[in-house]
């Protein structure tokens, strides 16, 4: 079977289109605090021209994917940000819709990118941050073998609280040694 980067046999991850407004819509305040995201709410038109605006003003390498199932079933979104070529250096959020947690479309959408971003775009280094109230997301990361590098104490303002901000670190090499590369 022909590798495809973006494509597997549970996922795609695409460039995002108008119609997934749907995906952001449905994406819950729970998801929204763990990346630090409760807004105003917003009319269907503000929240259409952010979308567009998300289109059509990429930085540099930075980029947002959807995800969906092989069904065309909206998964969640994962995007770079903060992509410093001269250091080699960039910066990944994700959020899942809620019925599709726990069952490993995080981490195939995370090493699909990190896969891209290292061996294609030659940058050297990922560098996450997650808070200290998202275990799941601590875990994952652990999980997927990246090392939790910093702890910056009571960044984050929500619920009623301070929360730390745990920062995680991935290197090019360390990726290929858990994951390797793809065949050709």
């Amino acid at each position: 079977m022909p590798f495809h980067y973006w494509r597997s046999d549970r996922l795609t991850l695409r460039a995002l289109q108008s119609s997934d407004i749907v995906l952001f819509q449905a994406l819950d305040d729970e998801v929204n605090r763990k990346v630090d995201m409760i807004h105003f709410p917003q009319s269907p038109e503000k929240q259409i021209q952010w979308l567009e605006a998300e289109q059509r003003n990429r930085m540099g390498d930075a980029f947002r994917w959807v995800a969906e199932t092989s069904d065309g079933e909206l998964l969640g979104t994962i995007n770079t940000f903060l992509c410093n070529k001269r250091y080699g250096t960039f910066k990944y959020g994700i959020a899942l819709l809620p019925e599709h947690r726990s069952k490993g479309y995080a981490s195939e959408m995370i090493r699909t990118v990190l896969r891209f971003y290292f061996h294609e775009m030659n940058y050297h280094k990922a560098t996450p941050h997650v808070y200290s109230f998202n275990t799941a997301s601590i875990r994952l990361h652990e999980k997927l073998g990246f090392v939790q590098e910093g702890r910056l104490r009571d960044m984050i303002y929500t619920n009623g609280e301070y929360h730390d901000e745990l920062h995680f670190g991935m290197t090019a090499s360390e990726f290929g040694q858990l994951y390797g590369k793809p065949e050709l």
